[in-house]
């Protein structure tokens, strides 16, 4: 082989490793398979750098290659991160590219988010991006609308002690004083009062120890009533008390069927009318024998003949003589 040969292929082969060794300090393998790129757009990077882990479920797939400002006009002020994967991993364009801290010490990462659903994302697309806020973003999320209330209460506060002193005027503090010096006179009555009603305790102690005792009493009285009424087989008393009852209620329905001689009474209108007519004959024999009693006691030495008896003069109540 000769020089210019050999001269020319260390040549090709030193220009292959330097473009090797820039891509590779770049991020970038260019003898890696299955390289793909993808794009994502931010308004807030949270301190990204480039050569910046790319993970997926958090297997290291690739490394953040670039990042710049869009060029659109539209678009101003937005920024845009360039992801080289380098794994045959295959997600939708539905995925989320996610930067996260990835340390309390610092350091951002960018983690995506796979999404099944949907056409598969190929290398030059753009995935949506989403930024986790951090540790210290979350807390100052927090005490930001506490520090805003805490701020609105000194102020009222501030405000109230401020009308508090305009209104407490010399004579207003005068008579505050002496209102507190009243309250306090009033708690030493109530002192007494209570003093008072301690003695007047004391001295029905007796009272209402007698009264717990009857009422002790009492309630043993009750209880041996209540052994007793328990022992008087009050079961057998209430038998026998519904026995009776069943025979009265026989009796009853004996007499409501007319059985019997109360029951043909009560039932049985030709008794009745009998007794009625009977009555009532009896009524008019007392009559007669009132108005002419002659007729049923008769004594005549020369036979005189006795009064006979007219209905129209006893029914006008009139004497047959």
């Amino acid at each position: 082989m000769s020089r210019e040969l050999k001269t020319g292929f260390i040549a090709v082969v030193v220009i292959a490793l330097f473009v090797w060794g820039f891509n590779f300090l770049k991020g970038e393998n260019i003898f890696a398979k299955n390289q793909r790129i993808y794009f994502v757009e931010y308004d807030n990077i949270q301190g990204l750098k480039k050569s910046s882990t790319v993970t997926i479920n958090g297997l290291h797939v690739g490394t953040v290659v670039d990042i710049e400002f869009n060029k659109d006009p539209k678009k101003k002020g937005k920024l845009v991160v360039e992801l080289l994967i380098e794994n045959d991993f295959e997600f939708s364009k539905k995925s989320i590219a996610k930067i996260y801290s990835a340390s309390l010490m610092g350091g951002q990462s960018l983690a995506i988010i796979p999404s099944y659903e949907g056409e598969l994302a190929i290398s030059g697309d753009y995935l949506t991006g989403e930024v986790e806020s951090d540790i210290f973003s979350t807390v100052g999320e927090k005490l930001n609308p506490l520090q805003a209330k805490l701020e609105s209460v000194i102020v009222s506060a501030d405000s109230l002690l401020l009308g508090l002193n305009q209104t407490l005027t010399i004579e207003s503090r005068k008579s505050l004083n002496r209102s507190i010096k009243g309250l306090e006179f009033t708690i030493g009555d109530v002192r007494k009062t209570l003093g008072s009603v301690n003695q007047l305790l004391d001295s029905s102690k007796v009272g209402i120890k007698n009264t717990f005792d009857n009422t002790r009493v009492i309630t043993e009285n009750f209880m041996k009533l209540s052994d007793t009424l328990v022992n008087a087989n009050i079961g057998l008393t209430i038998k026998k008390a519904q026995k009776s009852l069943d025979y009265i209620n026989d009796l009853m329905a004996g007499i409501e069927r007319g059985e019997g001689s109360f029951g043909k009474f009560v039932k049985d209108e030709t008794m009745y009318n009998n007794l009625t007519r009977m009555s009532k004959e009896m009524e008019e024999l007392i009559r007669e024998m009132k108005l002419n009693p002659k007729r049923f006691v008769h004594f005549s030495l020369f036979g005189k003949r006795a009064v006979s008896y007219d209905p129209k003069k006893n029914a006008a109540n009139e004497t047959n003589k």
